[in-house]
């Protein structure tokens, strides 16, 4: 199947066009948080821009690009923005997935229209029921942000399987027509990411709609017979967990941005003194930058690691996956960190709700809620394989 053919842009320009995007972004947040979802402008913008397309089988018009790409852009956009980051971000890993469904599947979201996105909820709390040639889903599921956006979600649960053999996780792909969006995303960050609820009842779910988490895992999914490249190859569990947790690192630095603007005209009104000329506010400054350049650096080694294994049709290790796991959550709780630092020195002023640097407090924490970004678990993981333990994550 053939999609757009037009001209695919370099990494670099995709980078640059994010980077342009940026400042428009940021003048849209007082909108997105009082729509509580992304104005359609900036859905526009990323279709425009060509940033849906970046790991889109090019079948579908798409660019097959290694899915690093959508982390790259979401540093930029969460300078701006971290709702627009964010929902940029998961809309595109979904894409991904969508990669590694069956080809029937694939055909039924994209043939007709390529521009076709997807929200999702993974939590595992899908009712099923096996029926003939599927099953029957029921179920509420939290969180499913951009799904003001889209025409299809990716929900998650189980599915019921003979006595004595482990669960059978899936990904189940459910049409607009048969799920009900719930508007209840009434938070404190990450407001216009319209993470709302939603509700689906006794759906049917054919066969060919549903992809096994241990297919991703594996790293052999029905998808890749049709798409073959080693983009497609990553273990899912990778790709998600850096979707939901490197907007932190681009409201960090949207925060630095901020805190070093403000600063710059920031006159004491205790002492009259000018704070750029503090001692204690340079080292602020100095540390926060040097502190989001480590994490950057870190998480793009980790991906250029993996896609060596991938390129050369290796598995990627099971101690480096576990690493890799572990880093994505550190950058979150370092970020978080970094933000608190220069939230703090900016002194009273950033109480204030119209104070640019408090946005990127209330998203910067609200991300680093998300269950994939807790620190703790892929921490003790990791420590537990070190000293020779099993793994227990089976999300990496």
């Amino acid at each position: 199947m053939d999609g757009d053919q037009s001209p695919i842009p370099t990494r670099e320009e995709l980078i640059q066009r994010a980077r342009d995007l940026a400042p428009t972004l940021r003048e849209r947040t007082k909108k997105a948080s009082e729509l509580r979802y992304l104005p359609e402008e900036t859905i526009e913008d990323f279709h425009r821009l060509g940033f849906f397309k970046v790991v889109q089988p090019r079948r579908y018009g798409g660019y097959e690009m290694d899915p690093s790409i959508i982390f790259d852009l979401q540093l930029e956009l969460g300078r701006g923005c971290a709702s627009s980051a964010w929902v940029y971000g998961v809309l595109n890993v979904h894409s991904w997935q969508l990669a590694l469904f069956s080809p029937e599947a694939q055909d039924e979201v994209w043939a007709k229209n390529p521009k076709t996105l997807i929200s999702s909820s993974y939590m595992p709390v899908a009712e099923t029921e096996w029926v003939d040639g599927g099953v029957k889903l029921s179920g509420r599921w939290s969180f499913s942000s951009g799904c003001d956006h889209c025409d299809w979600v990716f929900l998650g649960g189980f599915v019921p399987t003979e006595e004595g053999k482990p669960p059978d996780m899936r990904t189940f792909l459910v049409p607009r027509s048969d799920y009900e969006i719930i508007d209840n995303w009434h938070t404190s960050g990450l407001r216009g990411s319209g993470s709302k609820d939603v509700v689906v009842d006794g759906a049917f779910v054919p066969d060919h709609r549903m992809h096994k988490f241990s297919d991703g895992f594996r790293q052999q999914s029905p998808g890749n017979e049709v798409n073959p490249s080693p983009v497609y190859k990553y273990p899912f569990g990778q790709i998600h967990v850096r979707s939901v947790s490197t907007p932190a690192v681009g409201a960090a630095f949207g925060a630095l941005d901020e805190y070093i603007d403000f600063m710059k005209s920031k006159v004491s009104q205790a002492t009259g003194g000018k704070a750029k000329d503090s001692y204690a506010n340079s080292l602020v400054a100095a540390e926060a930058t040097a502190t989001l350049d480590r994490e950057v650096l870190t998480l793009r080694r980790n991906f250029s690691e993996m896609f060596g294994y991938l390129e050369k049709g290796e598995k990627i290790p099971l101690d480096r996956r576990v690493h890799f796991r572990n880093d994505s959550a550190r950058a979150v709780r370092v970020a978080t960190e970094v933000v608190e630092q220069l939230f703090i020195a900016c002194g009273a002023r950033a109480a204030f709700e119209d104070h640019p640097i408090n946005r990127h407090f209330q998203d910067a924490h609200a991300i680093r809620l998300h269950h994939a970004n807790g620190p703790d678990g892929p921490a003790a993981n990791m420590g537990g394989v070190l000293f020779g333990q099993k793994n227990t994550d089976f999300f990496i």
